[in-house]
């Protein structure tokens, strides 16, 4: 570890993260499994990253790509009145976000210790509270496009799903997933609009709720992707959507779908139809065995790659001590596949690389090369399951890692409390990420009167530096 310190202080403390986020395999040693439960605290440094080559191994990742009939599309919306764009959504924003200083006590509590957000957000008084709904993922126009807006607007998407464990929610909301538009373009007046995920059926002529626990997203070019493990009665890895086809509810009411006069979608004015998805071809992923396809957690994009690619991690097997597989998909350069991944000619996706972390716990992952560095940086956020502690945002290489130090005892939980999915901003150079929970869990009960959900920013130059 003194040799992987000293080799990033003489890159310079000043750079921006550097990577190539990869994928990780549970394929450990049995002298590396024996300190993940240390690890996993926050204290002892998980080590290197450990390559993942086999055929086997690498298999396991493998996906299929399935994409929607243009004819459904069409026909779902010519029959609601015809898709609007992401600017009517913005535009119509209805929900405000409050800056730093009008956040409460344990919202600012749930903030990084080491490095400091330099921007900070909270959201609207009663998705603040609510146990019913809880924020797992984060993607913003810096993903979408190469100069960081979309149509001129800067835009941040937020993940939602429905918690199936709270009490006093309608059984048919179990699991339905929305996003948040957030309009960002005036820094110190944020607004969001809620849009449901849903997904076409017969043949168009009706809709359905996508169920998924949307820890992951990634809106890039004009397609939005979103983990949806158990997803509309399928076993999908990922599901795909396309910012173009956004669609407009005319009926006011609690069904998902077609109802008598119109079109509902459990009272959102707005919906988002699945145009695709990309499924495990060696069968349904599962946390429990690592010799199995892994189960999608978190998503990001590393625009450092070639070509740029989708980051992903797994979802842990057992609890918060479990160590997990990241690896990335390419996607495609056609002219005609903007925002999927890139397939061979029987629409299967292959992973480029992978890696085992011993990070347990991991919520959040990010891949990003640094200038002309040959081998990349990884981040990885992990999160404690108790209440109180803050996370550990690790950087892994196959050298080693690093992370901030906060505290005289030498603690390095220093990221944000219940922290999630990692985002990077490249026009700004902004980490961005959001935290999940209320002050007394993520589920069941009434709102909470001291919830802990920020939606906050930190210079990628801050993170580098903190691990000095």
């Amino acid at each position: 570890m003194t040799r992987h310190r000293g080799r990033h202080r003489r890159r310079g403390r000043g750079r921006a993260l550097r990577a190539g986020l990869t994928g990780t395999a549970l394929a450990l040693t049995a002298a590396a499994t024996l300190i993940s439960t240390s690890q996993a605290a926050g204290g002892d440094t998980p080590g290197p990253l450990t390559p993942l080559t086999s055929a086997a191994e690498m298999g396991r990742f493998q996906l299929h790509e399935s994409m929607t009939r243009g004819a459904t599309l069409d026909t779902l919306a010519d029959g609601m009145g015809g898709a609007v764009g992401v600017d009517e959504v913005l535009r119509s924003a209805d929900r405000p976000m409050r800056n730093e200083e009008d956040c409460s006590g344990s919202e600012q509590s749930a903030l990084p210790v080491e490095p400091t957000a330099t921007r900070a957000y909270c959201w609207d008084t009663d998705d603040a509270t609510t146990r019913q709904w809880l924020p797992r993922s984060v993607t913003t126009s810096g993903d979408a496009t190469e100069d960081g807006t979309w149509g001129g607007d800067r835009v941040i998407l937020a993940g939602w799903t429905h918690d199936d464990r709270a009490a006093g929610g309608p059984a048919a909301d179990e699991g339905l997933a929305r996003v948040a538009f957030i309009d960002a373009s005036d820094p110190d007046d944020l607004r969001y609009r809620w849009v449901l995920l849903v997904a076409p059926t017969d043949g168009g002529r009706d809709f359905a709720p996508v169920r998924s626990r949307a820890g992951g997203m990634v809106w890039y070019q004009d397609k939005l992707i979103v983990t949806a493990r158990d997803g509309a009665g399928h076993d999908d890895a990922l599901y795909v959507f396309d910012l173009d086809r956004v669609l407009r509810a005319d009926v006011t009411g609690d069904a998902v779908g077609r109802v008598g006069g119109g079109w509902s979608a459990a009272r959102h004015r707005y919906v988002l139809p699945a145009t695709g998805s990309y499924t495990p071809t060696g069968g349904a992923c599962t946390a429990a065995r690592e010799d199995a396809a892994p189960c999608f957690a978190s998503l990001s994009l590393d625009r450092t790659s070639t070509p740029h690619s989708l980051v992903a991690t797994e979802e842990s097997g057992s609890g918060d001590d479990a160590p997990a597989r990241v690896w990335r998909y390419p996607f495609s350069t056609a002219a005609d596949r903007t925002g999927l991944l890139r397939t061979d000619a029987f629409g299967l996706v292959d992973a480029e690389e992978a890696y085992a972390t011993e990070a347990a716990g991991v919520r959040g992952v990010l891949s990003h090369r640094r200038g002309d560095a040959g081998r990349p940086d990884w981040y990885v956020g992990h999160t404690s399951e108790h209440l109180g502690p803050h996370g550990t945002l690790w950087r892994q290489d196959e050298d080693g890692a690093d992370a901030a130090q906060c505290t005289a005892d030498g603690s390095r939980a220093c990221w944000g409390r219940h922290a999630e999915s990692l985002s990077y901003w490249p026009q700004t150079g902004e980490l961005w990420t959001l935290t999940e929970r209320t002050a007394e869990g993520d589920g069941g009960g009434e709102p909470d009167d001291d919830p802990q959900r920020v939606l906050y920013a930190v210079p990628l130059a801050s993170v580098d530096e903190s691990m000095e």
